[in-house]
């Protein structure tokens, strides 16, 4: 559906309401991925105009809680792409092995899946000890699942398979124990993983860390904001750090394109260019 000049107006003023009176930016999300979205809300609250949604989020604090869980992207799964994990294994965590202690930042973690799946390839590769994972999301809903790490049991063949991919050298069972439909992961792996609110649009550094991930996050942004979230990573990163992203994202059209060096162009890993290289 094709969006007239005045909806653009009205989700402008809806983006802005919600910055204002929440303090959530959305403002430099890509437009057709936020318009779908508010359109789906505006749908099933029933409402006639995307206007309609200005007072309801203005006055209704719930009724925006359940609008940021509609635009967040909480779209994961354990050992995304496992070819990505399969080079950290063998490419990435080799160099890390040198630091007597590592930090690793996933920014936009979701639901947590991920963040799990490095916390498995870190203990598996005898890193677990001395490692810290810094997962962060804007979304507390998705946080807080992630802090239980529990999943529906009827994801975990696929899990398996994208663990065995990756390099896995256990049975993959190992890492959870099934109940009431669900699986829960293990207690060691929780222990590697610090959960926190970080929102990309709006907050700065997170932490001086040695590898970041952040996976189909920036597709969702503008050029503006996806600049923005680069140059944080960019001062975030320790030197010689790494850059992991996305399959459909790349730093090779933004600012900071000249400061890393491309490690592997298909898996989207990139390295901090400050002194020499060492992968």
């Amino acid at each position: 559906m094709e969006t007239t000049e005045l909806e653009k107006l009205e989700v402008n003023l809806l983006l802005e309401a919600i910055f204002q009176r929440y303090g959530h930016d959305f403002r430099q999300y890509a437009r057709a991925s936020v318009h779908r979205r508010i359109h789906n809300i505006q749908t099933q609250a029933g409402l006639g105009t995307v206007s309609e949604l200005i007072p309801r989020i203005l006055h209704d604090p719930s009724f925006f809680e359940q609008m940021l869980r509609e635009l967040s992207i909480t779209v994961t799964t354990m050992f995304r792409n496992p070819g990505l994990f399969l080079f950290l294994r063998h490419k990435v965590l080799p160099y890390l092995r040198s630091y007597p202690s590592l930090k690793i930042w996933h920014a936009g973690c979701a639901t947590g899946q991920e963040a799990y799946s490095l916390a498995i390839l870190l203990k598996e590769e005898n890193l677990a000890k001395r490692t810290v994972i810094y997962a962060t999301d804007f979304n507390d809903t998705a946080l807080d699942t992630a802090k239980k790490g529990i999943y529906d049991i009827k994801d975990v063949k696929d899990y398996t398979k994208n663990y065995q991919a990756a390099g896995g050298s256990r049975s993959f069972s190992e890492y959870y124990h099934a109940e009431y439909g669900a699986m829960k992961l293990r207690q060691c792996l929780k222990d590697s993983i610090t959960f926190a609110n970080h929102n990309l649009a709006i907050d700065g550094v997170f932490s001086e860390t040695q590898l970041i991930m952040c996976r189909n996050v920036l597709i969702y942004f503008d050029e503006k904001l996806q600049n923005r979230v680069f140059n944080i990573f960019y001062e975030s990163l320790a030197e010689n750090g790494f850059l992991c992203l996305g399959r459909r994202e790349s730093i090779i059209c933004s600012n900071i394109r000249n400061k890393f060096v491309v490690l592997d162009e298909k898996h989207k890993v990139f390295q901090k260019k400050t002194g020499r290289q060492h992968v």
